[in-house]
């Protein structure tokens, strides 16, 4: 077989050397404005008041840039979020990988993938126009945009992702390891709890945070049905505010380079750094318990 000719390979080398390069520094660019913009704010507020204050007035006199209503807000309804779409991903990835026919998984994976390309605004005003009115009546609550309606449209959007890729992961396992499990004489639920599973932890694990990243960077949805309350919410059906949903109500409305400018901004280094570390644990967990091919069998 013929290879590259040296000189043809050393150019691909350095073009796609070049697009990765491009890509790290456009993202370093862009945390090095975020932090530029923002930080300016701990000239007005300390990091325990921007943090952990109770308030946000940005526009009173004087003003109140307390985030903690807002991280909260952001915290619950991912939590909420995670606790109905975790079980439902994982057990659907388990189904279509493990149980349906070959035929079945062919139809609904692709489905259940096309899911993640709704528009959020299109998931937003399904939650405000149909859902919130049903939670609404149901429950006698005085708006049906909540942190529950959120959760739940949160959850809706998280189900794709963490499916797609739990059912991936569960799929390559190794049907060595499945065939010993049998042959031993375990059923086929022992042999999917007991081999399967802990196989494919590692897949697994990274499609959980990974959907769970995306919930609490989601923007659309929450501007639009989370009820847009910064209070720290007493319950699932109180209407909340979180991090992404404060930035894009009010950057427009903030003057450039003013106070409240800076702390919408300083708002967006924190929900990076919550992205961040979602990603970083991914990261750890995928490397943690990557099974390393032949040496493990």
């Amino acid at each position: 077989m013929s290879s590259l000719n040296p000189n043809k390979e050393k150019t691909v080398q350095s073009f796609f050397f070049m697009i990765a390069l491009a890509s790290i520094l456009i993202l370093l660019m862009i945390s090095i404005f975020l932090f530029m913009e923002g930080l300016p704010i701990l000239n007005h507020v300390s990091i325990k008041d921007f943090l952990f204050g109770e308030y946000w007035y940005p526009t009173s006199d004087p003003p109140d840039f307390g985030i903690f209503p807002l991280i909260i807000g952001s915290l619950s309804t991912t939590f909420v979020s995670a606790v109905l779409s975790i079980p439902l991903g994982v057990m659907t990835a388990i189904y279509l990988a493990e149980i349906a026919s070959a035929r079945f998984r062919e139809i609904v994976k692709p489905m259940v993938e096309l899911l993640a390309a709704l528009p959020s605004v299109v998931i937003g005003f399904f939650g405000m126009v149909v859902l919130a009115p049903i939670l609404q009546n149901t429950f006698d609550l005085t708006t049906g945009l909540n942190l529950f309606n959120a959760s739940l449209m949160l959850g809706f959007m998280s189900i794709p992702t963490i499916c797609s890729i739990s059912e991936d992961a569960i799929y390559s396992v190794p049907s060595n390891l499945k065939e010993a499990s049998l042959a031993l004489g375990a059923t086929h639920l022992e042999t999917i709890i007991r081999v399967v599973l802990p196989a494919a932890i590692s897949g697994i694990s990274t499609a959980v945070i990974l959907g769970m990243s995306r919930a609490i960077g989601e923007t659309m949805v929450i501007l639009m049905v989370a009820g847009g309350a910064a209070m720290v919410p007493e319950s699932i059906f109180d209407p909340v505010r979180p991090l992404p949903a404060s930035i894009a109500a009010e950057m427009a409305e903030a003057p450039f380079r003013g106070e409240h400018y800076a702390a919408l901004f300083a708002t967006g280094i924190v929900l990076f750094l919550f992205t961040f570390s979602f990603n970083l644990i991914a990261d750890y967990i995928s490397n943690k318990y990557r099974q390393v091919g032949d040496s493990t069998l």
